[in-house]
């Protein structure tokens, strides 16, 4: 049986490892935020839904009453994402989804990390990718109280042993095996579904965010009212995100580094469709702005 672990909002969840469990709750939380909003009967697709944490904070701050839909490609974080589902949702509202959105329909192959599966990618850069996760904990989680123990013993040794310790766990961590993941594209599910609306698509595909948003047609932009992504900045890929959404309609942007990424390429993009003169807070100031 997976372990389990208490979330700050009451519900219990199996996951696979449980030291990232508060972490990526950390994240999640942050995403509802820089004019993001959620209302009840509102539909939420949650790209990456990885063991569902996102969608369990969504739905809980929304009385219960959200439509989501869960899209996880990796066959062994969706098992634990459909028990999440079962355990603490009702009614059909949260479907978990057991493949991926891109740019195509085709099935891809995909690097697991069984100890750290979170990181789980379409798109592995081995090197990079350590010296990424090295960075990120030696300077911000292990100075974070809800930091895993061991991670936060770090502080009590000397310093000169930090970075051999790190460098020797996330290699051990971040072993490998290659999976087989299926996709398909945002605007195949939304024809399929007959889906009129997506008042919140939040992405986090570990470096394949720009792929979901090049599966999304033309016909379909208009129905997506807000947008929370986490991107990796490679090749400036953040400017071109934002250049993108602005172009969509999407153009009260804002850009933030969550503390736990700080020194890190990995940012979140927050995007609002401004609304029609006639509704609230139609005076509002298009434009990006960073934290």
């Amino acid at each position: 049986m997976p372990p389990t672990v208490v979330l700050p909002n009451g519900m219990t969840v199996s996951c696979l490892q449980k030291h990232e469990v508060l972490l990526v709750w950390l994240e999640v939380e942050g995403y509802l935020s820089h004019g993001i909003e959620l209302r009840p009967c509102d539909t939420v697709f949650d790209v990456g839904a990885n063991i569902g944490l996102f969608s369990l904070a969504a739905y809980h701050r929304c009385e219960r009453n959200l439509s989501i839909y869960a899209f996880e490609p990796v066959a062994s974080i969706f098992e634990v994402l459909r028990a999440n589902i079962k355990r603490n949702t009702a009614n059909g509202q949260v479907q978990a989804l057991p493949f991926g959105l891109s740019n195509n329909a085709e099935t891809i192959a995909f690097t697991y990390y069984p100890r750290a599966p979170v990181l789980s990618t379409a798109y592995p850069d081995e090197e990079a990718d350590l010296r990424m996760v090295e960075n990120v904990v030696l300077n911000n989680i292990m100075h974070l109280d809800d930091a895993p123990l061991p991670v936060r013993a770090l502080r009590w040794l000397p310093e000169a042993l930090h970075v051999p310790l790190v460098r020797c766990s996330l290699r051990l961590a971040l072993r490998t095996k290659t999976v087989t993941c299926q996709m398909r594209t945002l605007s195949q599910f939304v024809a399929e579904r007959n889906i009129e609306r997506i008042d919140l698509l939040k992405i986090d595909v570990e470096k394949a965010e720009l792929d979901v948003l090049l599966g999304i047609e033309d016909e379909d932009w208009a129905k997506v009212r807000q947008i929370v992504v986490e991107l990796h900045d490679l090749e400036g890929r953040l400017k071109k995100i934002t250049a993108l959404l602005e172009q969509k309609g999407l153009s009260e942007i804002a850009v933030e580094q969550p503390p736990t990424l700080a020194s890190s390429n990995i940012f979140n993009v927050f995007a609002v469709r401004p609304p029609t003169g006639s509704e609230p807070g139609s005076s509002k100031r298009a434009g990006v702005h960073t934290r």
